[in-house]
């Protein structure tokens, strides 16, 4: 058991060290960045539900999952996400490949705890414009954005009785985000650069409470609850202006006169959110649901305050999606013992530019793999996020994504040493 501590201290290690680009969307300027966690693969698959899991995997989403745990339980994931960015003029594709979250449960009775590291937003994106000054000038401007913003999680569950659990995370919430302006003449021999820093810390907390209850024989009624306080981190901010020139033989930006500007820090909201669901379904057998969410938007702010084309209003997001199992007994053919799943979701993102609202949606499928008391999750979502009205960009996107969940009795007694 030592040595899969070991391992497990290791990987959370090498995590925190590994700073990931982990989108390519220009709207991850704004606010936050561009929120990524929406849990583990399996719940993913059935777009988001954060109450339908099992007593061998973990449930990232509601906390309260935690105490229904039988078996120790290592998760992590992954995901390629491949998008084509295009406005009413071109197009552009990308692709990027991250680690979802590394996690591992333990069960403790009544009570099961959790703890391990996700990414909660990130910031990547590159923008050019060109404009004609004159005859014989254009000026070129590039924006630039790379950063994260991870979490570092522990919470504990605990069990009432068979039909009623609750639940709480505390998270530290820690990272940087770089934002750099270029603007360039193309007959001036300089141009100018603009370096914002902003380093990001803070804690927040998501509670949680999963209610389930027989309805006949065969079927059960489920639901849930989760709530995010409202939580202000803390941005200590930084501003850099130099003078720049770029070798076209090279490919070298050379840095002349760089000097550091003061900045006041500031406060950066997560807004409050609470989730709820609901579902029915056959234990091993089927399920499906549905889940809506109200995130206090509206008190978001940028991280700066020179953006005047951007605001925030109170999102919604809801969710419908299931799975189905065949025979999860099967001796003879492996097929039946496979979760197939499927989801579907709508959000508002809370995000205003040029006055119109930025949505998102993903259709998912997924299945689940059994090995043993193992699953490998594999899921993929197809998904559309802003449009291409009043000069936005449109972002076409495929996430093809992998999870790897592992269940194992840590904790017993040796009967021979």
């Amino acid at each position: 058991m030592t040595k899969k501590i070991i391992v497990i201290i290791g990987l959370l290690t090498s995590f925190i060290g590994f700073a990931q680009e982990n989108t390519s969307s220009p709207y991850s300027f704004y606010g936050l960045g561009d929120v990524k966690f929406r849990g583990t693969e399996d719940a993913k698959a059935m777009g988001g539900l954060s109450f339908a899991g099992d007593s061998i995997s973990l449930n990232l989403l509601n906390p309260a999952s935690y105490s229904s745990l039988r078996r120790t339980a290592f998760g992590v994931g992954g995901t390629s996400t491949f998008s084509k960015l295009s406005n009413t003029e071109s197009e552009e594709s990308t692709k990027r490949t991250t680690i979802d979250y590394i996690s591992v449960g333990v069960p403790m009775g009544k009570f099961g705890a959790a703890f391990g590291l996700m990414p909660y937003s990130a910031v990547g994106y590159k923008i050019t414009s060109n404009t004609d000054e004159s005859d014989d000038a254009v000026r070129n401007n590039t924006f630039k954005g790379i950063g994260n913003i991870n979490r570092l999680f522990i919470g504990t569950g605990y069990s009432f009785n068979d039909n009623f659990n609750i639940g709480v995370d505390i998270h530290y919430n820690f990272g940087s985000i770089e934002n750099t302006a270029l603007e360039s003449i193309s007959d001036v021999q300089f141009g100018t650069r603009e370096k914002n820093t902003s380093t990001i810390s803070g804690v927040s907390v998501n509670f949680g409470a999963l209610y389930n209850k027989k309805i006949n024989e065969k079927l059960n009624l489920y639901s849930s609850i989760t709530y995010n306080p409202e939580t202000k981190l803390n941005s200590a901010n930084e501003r850099n202006i130099a003078t720049v020139t770029y070798s076209s033989v090279t490919g070298t930006e050379y840095v002349i006169n760089p000097r550091d500007i003061e900045v006041p820090d500031s406060k950066l909201v997560i807004p409050s959110k609470l989730s709820i669901g609901a579902g029915i379904g056959e234990t091993n057998k089927w399920l499906i649901g549905t889940e809506i969410t109200f995130q206090n938007s509206s008190n978001q702010n940028n991280r700066f305050d020179e953006i005047s084309n951007a605001r925030f209003e109170n999102s919604q997001k809801y969710t419908i999606g299931g799975y189905f199992i065949p025979k999860y007994d099967s001796y003879s053919n492996y097929l039946n013992k496979i979760v197939y799943r499927a989801g579907f979701r709508y959000e508002n993102t809370g995000l205003i530019l040029n006055n119109q609202s930025i949505n998102d949606y993903g259709m998912n499928f997924g299945l689940g793999l059994p090995i043993g008391y193992s699953k490998i999750n594999i899921g993929v979502e197809f998904g559309k996020k802003g449009t291409t009205s009043n000069g936005l960009i449109e972002e076409n996107y495929f996430n093809l994504s992998v999870g790897l969940s592992l269940s194992d009795k840590w904790f017993r007694k040796r009967k021979i040493d």
